[in-house]
Parts: C-alpha cells; structure tokens; sequence
C-alpha cells in the first residue's frame, strides 16, 4: 500500500461503514506453547481455523516483569484463544508437534525450549498423552519437550507481536492498531498468519467476510497470500 491506497481505505471504511474486527464475541479457551522463535509460531496459529487471537511472551521462568533482553529463565511462548467448538486441543497439539523450527528432539537454551503450558488437569492429560505417542512415533529421537502447569505469562514486547503483520506498515495503519490490539485483535491474529502464506487462498475466501475489510484492503491481502502460499514460515 501507500499513501493514495490509505485514502482510498479510509474512504471505504468511511461510505461503506465497515471497520476492523478486533474482537469476536465467543466462548473460548487457552493454550499455551513454546516452539522455538515465537514468531513463526504466531502466523502458523493465527492462519489456523479456529484460532481467534495470539500473543506473545514469556512463561515457564520465576524472573518478574521479564524482557526480550532481559529474560531470566523464561521461555518464548504463544497464548492461543480457540474456539473448541472448530479446533480442539489436540489438534493445536498436532501443529505443535509437528511445526518446531527447532528444539524439539534437540536440547537447546531455555529462550527457545520446547515446552507445553497446561491451563487445566485435561489439557495436562492430553498432552501428556500426545508427547508419549509422539515420542513412539519418533524412536529412536527422544523428544525434549517440558509439560508444566501455565503459572505466568508476560506479554512480549509490541515490536514482537503480529510481527508479520507489522511488515505491512500501511495496512497495519488502516487496522487502527494499538498497543492493546496488536495483542488482542481478531483481525491481525488471522492477517499475521495469512499474509505469510499460512492457510491459503481457499480458506481466506472462507473467514474473510468475518474480518472487517474493505474491497482494497481484501485485495491487498488476496495478492499477499496468493504469492505466499506453500512458504515455509521461518524466523
């Protein structure tokens, strides 16, 4: 985009009385995982369906008030809000096992440590009993993922968080984002991951109308993912 395209954006948004979509109205729950670099985490989530917001941080340490640069023993994770009505736990398990850039059968520091957050006894049981099959499945691998009770979260930085999203600057500036919202926001959890390629065209068509876009900004996204689908997500 640039500097006509926002005019255009923002005249659309004013005539056609549309706006972002920064919060659906659904019952949800959390999960919380580290999986390396949170963000590719992020976009791989937040173009999944199901999923209604992202944000990232750190977890898992005793550090208080922790700080990209000033971590402690915390790890980088991702906080997930799902409807289980579209997804389940265990398929959010099943991107995880299967979506580490790094970490998972290979011991590295604790920044970027594979590690699952449990919110309640379920969500303990069935991780547990994800990471014993998985570990079947990958003999002789050993995996080096923690399963712990979710005690803290600290939200990372705003440069952190949508980061891809954050790339778009002009379309990021038409989503009336905020220091809140890019950790909130519906629309920019599923941008984040879509932009990038994450989910594809087909399954935009699908969720698009629920975000709150104008005919541009939906065009500017339709280019965007169309030349980004198949990518691999990276850091």
């Amino acid at each position: 985009m640039y500097q006509k395209s926002l005019s255009i954006v923002r005249n659309e948004q004013k005539e056609l009385n549309i706006a972002p979509v920064h919060h659906l109205d659904r019952a949800f729950k959390t999960a919380t995982f580290g999986m390396g670099c949170f963000w590719g985490a992020e976009s791989l989530y937040g173009g999944t369906r199901g999923v209604l917001r992202t944000t990232v941080g750190y977890a898992g340490g005793t550090k208080d008030q922790p700080t990209y640069r000033n971590l402690g023993d915390h790890t980088e994770v991702l906080e997930i809000d799902y409807d289980p009505t579209v997804i389940s736990y265990q398929q959010l398990l099943h991107i995880f096992w299967n979506n580490h850039e790094y970490g998972l059968t290979t011991v590295i520091k604790r920044q970027y440590m594979s590690l699952i957050l449990y919110h309640d006894d379920e969500q303990k049981q069935i991780a547990e009993l994800s990471k014993a099959k998985e570990g079947k499945r990958r003999t002789p691998e050993v995996i080096t993922t923690e399963i712990a009770p979710k005690r803290n979260f600290y939200p990372a930085e705003d440069y952190h968080q949508k980061y891809r999203l954050q790339g778009h600057r002009d379309l990021s500036e038409t989503l009336n984002l905020n220091s809140k919202l890019l950790r909130t926001s519906y629309v920019a959890t599923k941008l984040n991951g879509y932009l990038v390629g994450v989910g594809g065209v087909e399954q935009f068509k699908t969720e698009v109308d629920t975000m709150g876009l104008t005919p541009s900004q939906k065009e500017y996204c339709y280019h965007y993912i169309e030349k980004n689908e198949g990518q691999g997500l990276y850091c």
